[in-house]
């Protein structure tokens, strides 16, 4: 391969980078103003550069919606899909779509791609499991940093984990997220995540699953129990606590590493 070539796949992997770092903050919501103003820059970033008309719609739509200095917007319509006990749990572990239990298959093979890197689930920032959507959208994001700046051995690591992991659930994820009556930042959000999507199975050469025949037999229950909402309100509030002091960031990056913090 000669270096105009290295350079221009260096630059799509920081491009692709950045879209996963988009999608990881709108399911990663942090209360911190500065997290936000980040997510204001990619958004002001990508839609100059889109991936095709329905994105670059999408994302000057998003651009439009969104406060470009508070996030009580975002905020209220994450609450409202994510932690509203009035409305149906939205799913999102891959565990969920391929088996109908939230810690199942897909979570162990997540665990054993992790264990392939020096990345690390920080589980005293993180409450999450590792085929939760935001941690594996995080997690891809900074893979792909990692190799745009020159650790190509986790290119084949990305590629299982799209291929294995995310490609299998993600349209269904979008599908719930945009039909959803609450969902008007977020529709736009998963109209750009189904072109990122195209153009990642373009990429790495990747098919488009087929449609699940299980799926209409695993979808939540109207009614949530009350196990559920008392684990809505808990994570509301882990997450509420913000982002740990700096004195317990004792573990190097080669043993531990924050993802939530690195968004």
């Amino acid at each position: 391969m000669d270096n105009s070539q290295m350079d221009k796949n260096q630059v799509i992997t920081k491009a692709r980078g950045l879209y996963y770092n988009l999608f990881a903050n709108f399911f990663i919501v942090s209360s911190d103003t500065k997290n936000y103003l980040g997510i204001i820059s990619l958004i002001n970033i990508l839609k100059d550069k889109s991936l095709d008309s329905s994105s670059q719609e999408a994302l000057n739509n998003l651009a439009d919606l969104l406060d470009p200095i508070s996030n009580v917007k975002l905020m209220e319509e994450y609450d409202a899909l994510f932690y509203s006990p009035m409305s149906k749990n939205i799913r999102l572990t891959a565990s969920f779509y391929d088996e109908g239990v939230e810690s199942g298959k897909k979570r162990l093979e997540m665990i054993q791609f992790i264990g392939k890197t020096k990345l690390r689930r920080d589980e005293k920032e993180f409450y999450e499991y590792e085929d939760f959507i935001g941690f594996i959208f995080a997690f891809l994001a900074e893979l792909c940093d990692l190799v745009a700046n020159g650790e190509k051995i986790y290119e084949n690591t990305i590629h299982c984990i799209f291929d294995q992991i995310l490609n299998d659930f993600a349209d269904d994820v979008a599908k719930v997220l945009y039909e959803h009556d609450s969902s008007k930042i977020y529709k736009e959000l998963m109209i750009v995540l189904h072109s990122f999507l195209e153009f990642e199975r373009l990429y790495l050469d990747v098919s488009k699953p087929k449609p699940k025949d299980t799926y209409k037999n695993i979808e939540s229950p109207a009614v949530i129990s009350e196990k559920e909402k008392e684990r809505r309100a808990k994570n509301k509030a882990l997450k509420a606590l913000g982002p740990k002091k700096k004195e317990d960031e004792s573990c190097p990056i080669d043993v531990q590493y924050d993802m939530e913090d690195s968004i």
